[in-house]
């Protein structure tokens, strides 16, 4: 697992470690990672044009000695100062040693030079910044999204908050960011997804005194601990039986999708127990269709309860039902409705919860999501005695204990009606066998993103594309067949 930090903890980390170093020794490391990724990225160094965006702090200052390092190999670098009075000396020296030059960071000219760059370094900001760029800032952040630069974030794209990701006004758009000893929660959450790009991480030392994480996210590695195989002991009721309360005659699809990804992910059997029994059964025989209530369904280990069901009487008695049992159960859309107005039918369950919402679901349990998506996961799950699984563009899992985890899985493809169904299966299936909650919705958000992926290489997807995919995506993810997907973040 890839640990999440905030900013706080890292400067607690970091100042044991600058106590014991030689000053600047750790500026030093940071900025050798940071050129070393440049040179990866660029190919070729000798003649290429590198332009640094340099505020007053200690990014700017990382960027001044890797573009000394740079211009030492023969690039040809330029810093472009916001505030020239306060740039860090002892990295304008290392510059101007190397023959690097230096400009002011207004007027055209200077966006001009930046627009023409092969490589552009962000050091404008780091993660204490707080609010949007100012104005000639964010000129030069433009002109390097309108360049044809290799964007590239020192530790945290200017402008993003490195706690939450949220960005008030204008962001640099970084198409690498390279941060230093940990990653950051909001370079793989909310905005800061997007302008981090990919994330590469450079160890800097600050390892031994880092504070356990909270926040994390899976790899590939991760979800193949809880995707083994079946063995010669197991049959199809030691593996995991998944109950599925879904579709109705209005919104049958939803039915047919959550039954068929449960299917498709690991379980032995699906017993089915809702109102568009026909349709299940005629898109998944190998299901067992009841016609009855759940409880006429027979044994199960987790329930699936609520995509496209209906939020009626019948409906509500149907949830409190399931809720009133002790097995794992996974509540989404129209259950999310209904429990919104009844929060109590959830708290202090015996049986683990995990609830599902997108945003405007989520606003129904009385607050918005707002830009700390992390935070407002983890306040619902701890009012509720419940997982809180967020979706989003990086969906947010949070356990009631404050654990949290950050999906790095997932295409913008997904955006389409009938995936939240697929989502809730795999999730569904995951609970049966016997995943931890919190666990088994964090690995089946990373499955869903992988399954996403693969049924997006050849462009749009429907959600019944990934139902398809999903056991190709197991397979990847355990490492079968052909190389896997490249991860998201670090």
């Amino acid at each position: 697992m890839i640990g999440l930090h905030t900013a706080a903890e890292v400067r607690s980390a970091e100042e044991p470690l600058l106590a014991a170093t030689p000053p600047g020794a750790l500026m030093q490391r940071a900025a050798a990672g940071l050129a070393s990724v440049c040179v990866r990225l660029l190919g070729r160094v000798y003649g290429r044009r590198v332009a640094l965006l340099v505020g007053t702090g200690n990014n700017g200052g990382d960027a001044l000695l890797a573009g000394a390092r740079l211009a030492g190999r023969g690039a040809r670098v330029t810093a472009v100062l916001l505030d020239p009075g306060r740039a860090h000396p002892d990295g304008l020296a290392a510059l101007r040693r190397a023959g690097g030059r230096v400009v002011a960071g207004n007027g055209r000219s200077a966006a001009t030079l930046v627009s023409r760059a092969d490589l552009v370094l962000d050091g404008i900001l780091g993660i204490g910044g707080r609010g949007g760029l100012r104005r000639d800032a964010a000129d030069l952040a433009a002109a390097a999204a309108d360049g044809t630069a290799v964007t590239v974030a020192v530790d945290v794209p200017s402008g993003i908050d490195a706690d939450t990701g949220a960005v008030d006004g204008v962001a640099f758009p970084a198409m690498h960011t390279v941060t230093f000893g940990v990653v950051k929660v909001g370079l793989v959450v909310g905005e800061g997804r997007s302008h981090a790009g990919t994330v590469h991480l450079v160890d800097i030392g600050l390892g031994p005194h880092l504070p356990s994480a909270t926040a994390f996210q899976l790899t590939d590695a991760d979800v193949a601990a809880g995707l083994s195989p079946p063995s010669g002991d197991d049959d199809k009721y030691s593996q995991g039986v998944v109950g599925v309360v879904a579709g109705s005659a209005t919104y049958p699809g939803a039915g047919v999708l959550c039954t068929g990804a449960a299917l498709r992910t690991r379980p032995g059997l699906v017993r089915y127990a809702g109102t568009a029994a026909d349709g299940v059964r005629a898109a998944w025989p190998e299901a067992v269709v009841t016609d009855g209530r759940p409880a006429d369904a027979g044994r199960v280990q987790s329930w699936v309860v609520g995509p496209g069901m209906g939020t009626g009487d019948d409906a509500r008695s149907v949830l409190a039902e399931v809720l009133a049992t002790d097995l794992p159960v996974l509540v989404d859309a129209d259950a999310l409705t209904l429990l919104a107005a009844e929060p109590d039918l959830v708290r202090g369950r015996e049986g683990a919860t995990v609830l599902t919402p997108h945003d405007r679901e989520f606003a129904r349990f009385g607050t918005e999501p707002g830009q700390d998506r992390v935070g407002a996961a983890r306040r619902l799950a701890a009012d509720l005695g419940c997982v809180v699984l967020l979706k989003g563009e990086a969906t947010v899992v949070a356990d009631a204990d404050g654990t949290a985890f950050v999906n790095a899985t997932g295409t913008p493809w997904l955006a389409t009606a009938g995936t939240g169904d697929v989502l809730s299966g795999i999730v569904g299936a995951l609970l049966a066998a016997g995943l931890p909650a919190a666990e088994a919705a964090a690995a089946g958000a990373h499955l869903h993103g992988r399954s996403g992926q693969l049924a997006a290489q050849h462009g749009p997807l429907l959600a019944g594309d990934l139902v398809r995919r999903l056991p190709e995506a197991v397979g990847r993810v355990r490492g079968l067949g052909a190389p896997r997907l490249g991860d998201s973040a670090a």
